[in-house]
């Protein structure tokens, strides 16, 4: 601990059992039965989440001996070490070895515990204990080492009471917060998706007159007089990108460039933080090189990150995309890029979504049907003015967005000073 408390301190071992749970088997032994089990997806900061729930084979002597009993604390050995949270029932349930079980010998309040291992997670005590190089572990000699500080019983109580009565009010601020993120972000989409269909346009509006195409288009808004629906293909010319082969990687006639994965490619904007490096023929960077204007949209991932994207700026030299992220280069006359972006990124996801392609981990999204993407193009002379009123939408949400990041970044700061004086004494 970073301050001296006004405490005796133990080791947990002094005042608290603690158990690994099971280790999952590759068969299933006979005379067992499928049981309810707690992963460390489930254990969360203070509360754990019963939404997807596995089951494992347990025999009779296991479930009694890999139960977890309402008011036992549940502690991450794996993944989020020392993340932790109190079973509250509403009856006994496994958990894998991936978990501490941890059970006092009566004098601590596992509430007390919970709310020292988030204090300890802040200060980087539990962190200085793990090992593993990559997947880091609290192993069990090191929790039941972790020194405790102890006032008696009922001074934790008192502690505790008055810590959660304002962790409370922050939790109720927090949420707050985060519903005016999410409603920000809501009214920011609608209205994004209304200046695309030109809701705000005077004048008439006609009925879709799209051909139809060997795609599920679902149902396409009317547009005002003058504005067009038209296929992806028929506004940009779109190709894929650049297929990693290791076996090639040392051919001397290749050349280094940059390319840009998935990761770099989000949602109205770039990540440019890490850049990968490929060697490819001095043709296929001809063919490939991004030019300021080209609209990069994503091919795979998690199905509603399909044909998400922004515009290229021309930020590095030389750049290229591999094979699952798309380029658009919109043609002269058409179509600005950021319309065809912002178009693609919400008009476009529902579409990609019911035509892309789900395998066990990822979805896709072909090179052949996101060409079919159905797109609303305003007449050029209309482009421009549409821009700037879409820019200072974003502008406009953007800012609230930072308001509310920074208050709760604020929340946050402060729920570590309330925890700092909880286990100094001073609180």
């Amino acid at each position: 601990m970073t301050q001296t408390a006004p405490w005796p301190v133990v080791p947990l071992e002094e005042v608290a059992e603690t158990a690994l749970g099971k280790m999952l088997d590759a068969g299933r032994p006979k005379g067992v039965v499928e049981t309810p089990y707690l992963r460390n997806i489930n254990v969360q900061w203070g509360r754990i989440d019963t939404t997807d729930v596995a089951t494992v084979a347990l025999s009779e002597d296991e479930r009694a001996r890999f139960a977890v009993h309402p008011g036992d604390l549940l502690v991450c050995e794996g993944g989020a070490i020392g993340r932790a949270a109190i079973w509250h029932g509403p009856a006994e349930i496994g958990y894998q070895k991936a978990l501490h079980r941890v059970r006092s010998r009566g004098d601590l309040d596992l509430r007390w515990l919970r709310y020292l291992l988030e204090q300890y997670d802040n200060q980087g005590v539990l962190a200085a204990r793990a090992t593993g190089s990559t997947i880091k572990h609290l192993p069990q000699s090191q929790l039941r080492r972790l020194p405790i500080p102890m006032p008696d019983e009922s001074e934790q109580r008192r502690i505790i009471d008055v810590l959660e009565d304002h962790l409370s009010r922050l939790d109720a601020g927090h949420d707050q917060l985060r519903a005016a993120q999410r409603r920000n972000r809501s009214l920011r989409d609608a209205a994004l998706r209304g200046e695309l269909l030109g809701r705000r346009w005077p004048g008439d509006r006609r009925p879709c007159d799209l051909p139809a195409a060997d795609v599920d288009d679902g149902s396409l808004s009317d547009l005002p007089t003058g504005w067009k629906w038209r296929r992806l293909q028929d506004v940009a010319d779109v190709v894929g990108g650049v297929t990693k082969d290791a076996s090639k990687q040392g051919d001397s006639s290749f050349v280094e460039v940059p390319y840009l994965r998935v990761a770099n490619v989000q949602r109205g904007r770039l990540d440019l933080r890490t850049i990968a490096r490929i060697r490819v023929p001095p043709a296929k960077l001809e063919q490939l090189r991004l030019e300021p204007g080209d609209v990069l949209l994503n091919e795979g991932g998690d199905r509603d990150k399909l044909g998400r994207g922004w515009v290229w700026a021309g930020e590095i030299e030389d750049c290229i995309t591999q094979n699952h992220v798309f380029r658009a280069r919109p043609r002269p006359g058409t179509l600005h890029p950021k319309l065809l972006s912002w178009a693609a990124n919400s008009l476009g996801g529902p579409w990609c979504e019911r035509n892309g392609k789900q395998s066990v981990n990822l979805a896709s999204i072909s090179l052949k049907r996101i060409r079919l993407m159905p797109v609303p193009v305003p007449p050029l002379d209309a482009q421009p003015e549409l821009v700037l009123r879409l820019e200072d939408l974003h502008d406009r949400s953007a800012r609230l967005d930072t308001v509310i990041e920074g208050q709760s970044a604020r929340g946050a700061a402060l729920r570590r000073s309330l925890l700092a004086s909880a286990f100094s004494g001073r609180l």
